[in-house]
């Protein structure tokens, strides 16, 4: 995925709802500067913080991830054949990851699954709303939650409040590729 097509898709929603920059920052709990780099491409955003502003403009993050050949739509179902996952964020980026998104053609959904390929330095701690799954499919990752470490390794799987603050690195050879999906609060949810 071109990170120049999310950033078109970002300011396009937000220019359609006549959303000011402003705004659309105080409603994703992100400062105006930090936006105002991502819209002009001069940040690349991890998906935790693209999931906030999905949620701030009242959209899904397939509606993000768009590109004008494939736009997502409104379906029951939605099946990614092996070699249709979409890159979303792509190698080299600040943070080291890789995402690849596992339902970008659907519209609306509550969860966002991904395939993650992770850095092997812990270059940032994230702390987004809503809960989490992570599922090692290779590799070994070393999960750090509220400063304390756990090592996964392949098989290994952990569900947790994605508010508590968390990160996480590869460990050993190769990068850990892990499914992982994020799931924003439901209507109604309360912090505890």
């Amino acid at each position: 995925m071109d990170e120049r097509q999310i950033v078109r898709n970002i300011k396009k929603l937000r220019q359609n709802q006549k959303m000011s920059l402003e705004q659309l920052a105080k409603n994703a709990g992100l400062t105006k500067g930090y936006v105002s780099k991502i819209e002009n491409a001069q940040k690349a955003p991890p998906v935790s913080t693209l999931i906030k502003i999905a949620r701030a403009l009242n959209a899904g993050m397939g509606v993000l991830l768009a590109d004008k050949s494939e736009p997502p739509e409104e379906i029951d179902l939605c099946i990614v054949k092996k070699h249709e996952g979409k890159e979303v964020i792509s190698k080299g980026t600040l943070y080291g990851y890789n995402y690849i998104s596992l339902a970008y053609k659907k519209m609306g959904k509550r969860m966002e699954p991904y395939i993650i390929e992770c850095a092997f330095d812990e270059k940032t701690v994230f702390s987004h709303e809503g809960e989490e799954f992570m599922y090692v499919l290779e590799g070994t990752h070393e999960f750090v939650y509220a400063n304390k470490k756990y090592l996964l390794r392949k098989g290994d799987s952990i569900y947790f409040n994605s508010r508590i603050p968390h990160s996480g690195r590869s460990v050993g050879k190769k990068r850990a590729k892990i499914l992982t999906v994020t799931m924003p609060p439901l209507p109604g949810w309360k912090k505890e």
